[in-house]
């Protein structure tokens, strides 16, 4: 069995907004600035985190996760990631024990050692404390502690004397520049004026202790031996995937997933009000933010058109999520206005002030199951009956509706396809589940 090593950190947490994601990014940049050659990870369902972390070590961000991705997958990603890199980065999700499987139960499952991301802001030697509980409830293996928001040198110096045995190995200021933050997350990086700039000063503004970081254990991956399925369910099919600011939720192994399986990709900005692709056999429409920019979709009569005489030929259109919101007959957004969308799915989508879904769902195909996550801000009132549903993770309730009218698909489930490829076929070809 083929082995590679590499030194590898799982960056998490006491709770969502800590810091993760900033400081993951920073010290990735900071990592990158030095010479080193970086990978990062994100845990879990994710689209912007990726995104952001991507430009801060400039390859592409792969999810890890038991569930989704899967044991043996995961273990390969990572196998792969350290035949090419110096330092593999895998930012964790929520809290460190958050979640069935949580990031802890990763970091586990793989032998890495764990970075812990402590907001100081509003404490000083109580990080000491965090640090030991998120150790000792697992336990894990702490690595050390990167202290963030800190305020001053005598603020820092007060947190290092409070870590007993273990390392501080870093600290970040309060940030003048933070990253903007909207619902479902932070702010597309093409939008963020200057984000290099930036991720720059925040690779500065961290104080790393390279020498506690240099001195953290290489982590071993071997490839996992598995049966390579050299199946192409979509060979010879040309798959059109809208792709723009509206539609930008795409994990990159789906695109993968699908070349893999033979398909051809050619992509199209409904935003810039462009037809789909003649020679498309079938449409896949991603989530994003259709709600911010309803205005210019509900405007855009030559995507509207062709999406309808895509329809009405009875080629196959999937859509999660915001491309299925995109699909509906109107978009109501956060200030109360409403939009004409394409009229495809009778009914409204109404944009909430609170989340109203959150969480790993799997649709149950005859092939298998094809997982994915839920997790949006909107409600989606029709008179159409659900073909069938999604199944929540945890308890295996009823989750997301499917609806079907002729060829269309549309839910708000997000698949991730690489979870069963073949399921993933029947799903974009229209073929029954």
């Amino acid at each position: 069995m083929v082995s590679h090593q590499a030194k590898v950190v799982l960056v998490s947490a006491i709770a969502s907004g800590q810091g993760k994601t900033t400081t993951t990014a920073a010290l990735a940049r900071k990592l990158v600035r030095s010479g080193q050659r970086v990978r990062v990870f994100k845990t879990g369902p994710d689209f912007i985190d990726p995104m952001l972390l991507e430009r801060a070590c400039g390859h592409a961000v792969l999810s890890l996760d038991l569930w989704m991705v899967g044991h043996a997958a995961s273990q390969a990603l990572l196998a792969q990631a350290a035949m090419e890199a110096d330092v593999i980065l895998i930012e964790g999700v929520m809290g460190l024990y958050d979640g069935q499987p949580s990031s802890a139960d990763l970091a586990r499952a793989f032998g890495v050692p764990v970075l812990a991301v402590l907001d100081a802001s509003a404490m000083a030697q109580t990080v000491g404390a965090l640090a030991l509980g998120l150790r000792d409830y697992g336990p894990v293996h702490l690595a050390g502690v990167i202290a963030n928001r800190i305020a001053s040198a005598g603020h820092a110096q007060m947190v290092a004397e409070a870590m007993r045995d273990i390392p501080l190995i870093g600290t970040l200021s309060r940030q003048e520049q933070t990253l903007p933050e909207r619902h479902l997350g932070l702010v597309l990086p093409d939008e963020v004026s200057q984000l290099d700039t930036i991720l720059d000063q925040l690779a500065e503004q961290l104080q790393l202790d390279m020498q506690a970081f240099e001195a953290l254990p290489l982590t071993t991956f071997s490839v996992p031996e598995t049966a390579i399925e050299n199946t192409t369910p979509l060979a010879g099919k040309t798959i059109a995937i809208a792709r723009d600011a509206a539609f930008a939720f795409i994990y990159p192994a789906n695109l993968l997933c699908l070349q893999q399986a033979g398909a051809s990709l050619v992509f199209f900005s409904p935003l810039a009000d462009q037809a789909v692709p003649d020679i498309a056999d079938a449409v896949y429409l991603p989530g994003g933010y259709p709600e911010l920019h309803a205005e210019r979709l509900s405007q855009a009569s030559t995507w509207k058109t062709s999406i309808l005489a895509h329809h009405a030929a009875g080629k196959p259109v999937y859509a999660e999520c915001g491309g299925m919101m995109a699909l509906t007959e109107t978009v109501c957004d956060q200030q109360g206005q409403s939009w004409p969308m394409a009229g495809l799915l009778p009914g409204t989508v109404t944009m909430q002030k609170r989340l109203t879904a959150l969480g790993p769902q799997y649709l149950s195909t005859s092939d298998g199951e094809l997982r994915g996550h839920t997790f949006h801000f909107s409600n989606f009132s029709t008179s159409l009956t659900a073909a069938t549903h999604a199944v929540k993770q945890r308890d295996t309730q009823q989750g997301e509706a499917v609806y079907q009218v002729g060829n269309l698909r549309a839910s708000y489930f997000h698949a991730y396809f690489p979870s069963h490829p073949a399921a993933m076929a029947r799903l974009l070809l229209g073929e029954a589940l």
